[in-house]
């Protein structure tokens, strides 16, 4: 089968033929129709320090995907054959502490679909029964081919309740772009997003932002000013991994004020944690998405209205897989989706 892959150590990825992998008991085989470009495949594409230190090639990339599952091993029930899924890409081990109380998201043993092993930018894929998330009501295969990105944003977002809150996302990637979504949808007084790039604060506004603030022209005092703020924010949602960003934020919050912290920072970020103990500000972890729960929450979020598609800028082929990656690097866009059901696309 086609499938594009990290055939040895160093930079690029090639569209090269790959063993058609078949399902053991308990796993499912599903025919890929769309995939989405995550950070992830940059890095690994780009095999940085990080890519060359956890992945071992060969490997096939990819987590982000919607399919159509065409066979079902041994064992597996309420998963049939044409039914419309995507799919958990972190792989646990079921066995420990977290796992058995229910909280697998806190797998210590995770494992990354197309990271540790072979992914889903391929014409199959083979999962776990437990890792696959049936569509059961009509969702846009798009928006389904994001639904692993779209996990990260509703779990940041509904991490504490948001309803009537001034809220702040610091980082307009496709991810903080959603969370900001979620936070208007769910009742949210205000949503704040901040950013450098006047494309991505452009698209925040169409998915919903109340107000989208170029840093680059000041901190975020101005901004309370003009939303006629006078404690400061509510929620924080840092997606960055900006320590500035962070910094700001902090320094921006409320007393009780609560911060989500999805951006992975690649230095030591220094916190006033002065700010932290006198305004008794929560800074909370969030690592992925829960097992089911903020899958539940996604459904049911579309099914009640809301539109994530305006982040979805740029469609290709499998083919035209390096002007794909070429477009998500340029950061002029929201998400990028691949076709695998077509070769190339206008």
């Amino acid at each position: 089968m086609k499938a594009l892959a990290k055939t040895a150590p160093g930079p690029g990825i090639a569209l090269t033929e790959v063993p058609e992998p078949r399902p053991g008991a308990g796993q499912v085989r599903i025919r890929v129709l769309r995939t989405g470009i995550c950070g992830t495949d940059l890095h690994i594409d780009g095999w940085d320090a990080w890519a060359a230190r956890v992945v071992k090639a060969p490997l096939v990339l990819g987590h982000e995907f919607v399919g159509e599952v065409v066979e079902v091993g041994a064992g597996v029930a309420d998963i049939a054959v044409g039914d419309t899924v995507s799919g958990e890409g972190h792989l646990v081990c079921g066995t420990c502490r977290n796992c058995m109380a229910g909280r697998r998201h806190l797998c210590i043993r995770t494992i990354g679909l197309g990271v540790h092993t072979d992914g889903a930018f391929a014409e199959f894929v083979v999962l776990p029964a437990a890792n696959v998330w049936v569509h059961r009501h009509p969702v846009d295969l798009d928006v389904a081919a994001i639904f692993d990105p779209f996990g990260n944003a509703v779990h940041t977002a509904l991490a504490f309740p948001v309803v009537n809150e001034d809220v702040l996302v610091t980082g307009a990637g496709p991810i903080g772009m959603m969370a900001a979504a979620v936070a208007a949808h769910a009742g949210a007084r205000s949503v704040v997003v901040t950013d450098v790039s006047d494309y991505r604060l452009d698209l925040a506004r169409k998915l919903g932002a109340t107000l989208a603030h170029d840093v680059r022209s000041g901190g975020v005092a101005g901004v309370m000013d003009e939303l006629g703020m006078s404690e400061g924010f509510d929620i924080g949602m840092e997606m960055s991994g900006r320590p500035d960003a962070l910094q700001d934020m902090v320094a921006s919050m409320s007393p009780g004020g609560r911060i989500a912290v999805l951006g992975l920072p690649t230095a030591d970020v220094p916190v006033d944690m002065a700010t932290v103990v006198t305004r008794m500000l929560t800074l909370r972890g969030i690592y992925g998405r829960e097992m089911f729960e903020t899958w539940y929450a996604m459904s049911v979020l579309l099914r009640n209205g809301l539109d994530i598609s305006p982040v979805i800028t740029h469609r290709f082929g499998y083919e035209q897989h390096a002007e794909a990656f070429a477009t998500a690097r340029s950061g002029q866009c929201g998400k990028v989706v691949i076709d695998w059901t077509r070769s190339t696309l206008p």
